[in-house]
């Protein structure tokens, strides 16, 4: 299989997520952890749920799959996300060791991974992420895209 109809593979796991959040309310961004070609992590956001900051799919994701393999290195590991990761999240990736990071969309508000600043390239750390983008972007931003519109309509009715 090639790389990009393994990556679009992925992302279609990592969006099943997102729909996931998409039906709680939260919103709809949706992460998985790959190692070894197999999925070994999966979450979604529950920060509205849980009442807390730090639930975002990628922060739940590199919990389960830390837990999973009994490790906090995840160094042969890659993320796939539907969203451009925050300055939380990408420290977590960076800190992980996560490999690669393939992601769905870019967020103009608050990306880490090139829209607002760029911790994965522009900074000195101790592990360089690779990443990807644009994967699956049609799709990552209609589900954005409907789920505030679809927010702003529940709001007027309030």
């Amino acid at each position: 299989m090639s790389e990009l109809n393994t990556s679009e593979k992925y992302m279609k796991e990592a969006l099943k997520e997102a729909k996931k959040a998409y039906k709680k309310l939260e919103v709809p961004v949706g992460a998985i952890i790959v190692k070894n070609g197999q999925i070994i992590a999966r979450a979604h956001n529950l920060k509205e749920e849980k009442n807390d900051t730090t639930k975002h799919a990628e922060m739940i994701a590199i919990q389960k799959a830390s837990k999973k393999i009994n490790a906090w290195r995840l160094e042969d590991c890659e993320m796939y996300v539907t969203l451009e990761p925050c300055t939380m999240c990408a420290g977590a990736i960076i800190n992980s060791r996560i490999k690669k990071v393939y992601i769905g969309t870019k967020d103009p508000k608050s990306g880490a991974c090139g829209s607002i600043l760029n911790l994965f390239e522009d900074y000195k750390f101790n592990h360089k992420v690779e990443y990807q983008t644009n994967i699956m972007q049609k799709e990552c931003e209609k589900i954005l895209k409907d789920f505030f519109k679809e927010l702003r309509e529940l709001k007027k009715k309030d």
